[in-house]
């Protein structure tokens, strides 16, 4: 199981922009969604608020998208979570 960032061999960009974000460890989620979605596979993943369900998935999609210029889309169901995913999505993207 990865217990850090590094170890899911992201680019330096994207590790700087966690960095600065504050995270320092992988939650529980990403620590089991972040690597299926580096490889491309569908995930579905289940947890409580607050615990980076967003950078789970959002990680690897900017990760994929900077590798390979395209779009990616992200349905919610409210414009406020639109909203929140968005934030967490430019932070991560950024750099």
């Amino acid at each position: 199981m990865y217990t850090r960032f590094y170890e899911f061999g992201l680019s330096d960009e994207v590790l700087s922009a966690i960095s600065s974000m504050g995270f320092e460890e992988p939650t529980q989620i990403q620590k089991v969604a972040i690597v299926p979605a580096l490889k491309g596979k569908d995930i579905i993943g289940l947890a409580q608020t607050g615990t980076g369900k967003t950078a789970a998935f959002g990680i690897p999609m900017i990760q994929h998208l900077a590798q390979k210029k395209g779009r990616g889309l992200v349905l919610v169901p409210t414009r406020e979570l639109a909203i929140q995913v968005d934030e967490t999505f430019q932070k991560i993207a950024h750099p």
